[in-house]
């Protein structure tokens, strides 16, 4: 009996102190939690500082981002596209004369017939990436992922799916100017990813990259967002109306990657990545995505028109500050344009549309296009300091800018003038500009260029007005530039370098 009662006693006591200790550090705990949740005592003032971060879920900071669930969720949605150019003739492009140049006799002499006559283009195959869009099979891929190099499309597509089915597939439509193109196979229920919102992206955001690089499988990469609103001049190589405002990330994205998908770690397209920084070629640690809200309404367009139905707001650029990185700067207003039936004019610095920020002329660019003519806009700008909104619709015309023509004209020197359709015909030509004028001391003067000369392109780019040599102008800063045309009465196509005057 006293024995069972001193085991009895000497558990209570056990008992108490278990639940004391438990009670002690149950409550050292919390002390210690509403401590360090919530501020850091700093040396002798006691002033709370916080660690530079907010979560409503109370993230933990050592916890770590977890990438699987987007990464499985998109890589069956994601596809290899190959694509194939047949061998065929082309043109050399060399012009000659009537038989008048010495210089073409001595050709003639040393290499014969098949100096003038079309060479042969070796069958071509490349490689890039698509998304899934629908279950029906729309794709979305870059324009240069299915060109055949000029402006028409590849002769053979193939698509093959993260199952390794493999379909035909038939370009829908393409946009040289953003670097976009829809194909379409003929499958049913298949996976596809859903849209995000590129206005929503912040700069430090993770980001992954799906897609087939350097002939390997499908791949997932992660960086984080280091910029927006890029304009890297890439566009240019393949449209004279180029439109460019990049996300940046540094996500690993080589040869092959083109046309797949940004995505968030929801799994959502932010992007299509398109274009790589490469100063020796290969990955350098930058690549650049289409924002996923023109992607949608370059793709929507394409599917329902074939080509894209791009609206205008009726501004062009202060050349001057094209980069200044507080607002898109005004240069000019086209007379019967939406901009300037709102009172819009030159000097103006549109700095938001529909509460987005916009910092850039290429910021402005994107988000205009991607909206729809006929679709209504707040348009925040600054005007002599002051802060201003007002609502403006977008025109489906680019509307006429009186002063394009001489301010081109006065960059290079020379007065210009679109020639008309009769003169177009005639001369037997798609378009061109006449130099009217050859000013003295003017990029045009230091050529061996003559008055009356017709320019019909520019690096290769057709050019059929002033509005359009205004622009390749400006889309070529800092590149060798050579001007093509003809003289009216006189055989050949002229060539002229150009050597732009330092701004």
């Amino acid at each position: 009996m006293n024995t069972t009662m001193k085991w009895k006693q000497l558990m209570l006591i056990v008992d108490v102190s278990a639940v004391s200790a438990i009670g002690s550090v149950l409550v050292y705990s919390k002390i210690t939690q509403k401590k360090s949740a919530y501020s850091i005592q700093n040396g002798e003032t006691k002033i709370p500082a916080n660690y530079a971060g907010f979560n409503e879920n109370g993230f933990n900071a050592g916890e770590p981002i977890d990438f699987t669930k987007a990464a499985n969720a998109s890589v069956p949605a994601v596809v290899h596209i190959k694509t194939k150019i047949a061998a065929k003739k082309v043109s050399n492009q060399l012009p000659r004369s009537n038989g008048n140049n010495p210089l073409d006799d001595m050709i003639q002499r040393f290499f014969g017939d098949e100096m003038w006559g079309p060479m042969m283009q070796p069958e071509q195959r490349a490689s890039g990436t698509g998304a899934i869009i629908s279950e029906d099979g729309y794709i979305v891929t870059n324009n240069h992922v299915v060109s055949d190099g000029g402006s028409g499309v590849a002769d053979e597509i193939t698509v093959t799916l993260n199952n390794k089915k493999t379909y035909k597939a038939k370009v829908i439509g393409k946009d040289a100017s953003t670097d976009l193109a829809v194909i379409k196979i003929d499958a049913n229920n298949l996976p596809f990813l859903l849209y995000g919102n590129s206005d929503n992206v912040k700069l430090g955001q993770w980001a992954l990259a799906i897609g087939y690089p350097l002939s390997l499988e499908t791949t997932v990469t992660a960086g984080i967002i280091s910029a927006k609103g890029r304009n890297i001049g890439i566009n240019s190589k393949q449209s004279q109306t180029p439109i460019e405002s990049f996300i940046q990330t540094d996500a690993a994205v080589n040869q092959g990657n083109s046309g797949g998908p940004l995505i968030n770690t929801d799994g959502q397209i932010i992007g299509i990545n398109s274009a790589i920084y490469a100063p020796n070629g290969t990955y350098a640690g930058y690549s650049f995505a289409i924002p996923v809200n023109l992607v949608k309404k370059v793709v929507n367009d394409l599917i329902k028109f074939g080509d894209v139905k791009r609206p205008y707001l009726g501004v062009s650029v202060d050349q001057d500050k094209f980069d200044a990185g507080d607002g898109a700067h005004i240069g000019g207003v086209a007379k019967d344009g939406a901009a300037a039936g709102i009172g819009l004019k030159s000097g103006d610095v549109i700095t938001k549309i529909n509460d987005v920020p916009i910092s850039s002329w290429t910021e402005l660019q994107a988000t205009v296009s991607s909206y729809n003519a006929g679709d209504k806009i707040n348009i925040t700008y600054k005007r002599d300091g002051k802060e201003n909104t007002t609502t403006a619709t977008l025109s489906s015309k680019t509307g006429t800018y009186e002063a394009v023509a001489s301010n081109v004209g006065d960059k290079l020197g020379a007065e210009l003038q679109t020639i008309n359709k009769a003169d177009a015909q005639k001369y037997d030509i798609g378009g061109g500009v006449l130099v009217k004028k050859i000013k003295a001391g003017g990029p045009f003067s230091k050529t061996k260029m003559e008055p009356n000369f017709i320019i019909t392109s520019v690096n290769g780019y057709e050019i059929n007005s002033v509005d359009e040599l205004a622009q390749a102008i400006r889309q070529m800063r800092g590149e060798s530039i050579q001007m093509e045309g003809i003289y009216p009465g006189y055989t050949g196509i002229y060539r002229y370098p150009l050597v732009q005057d330092e701004e």
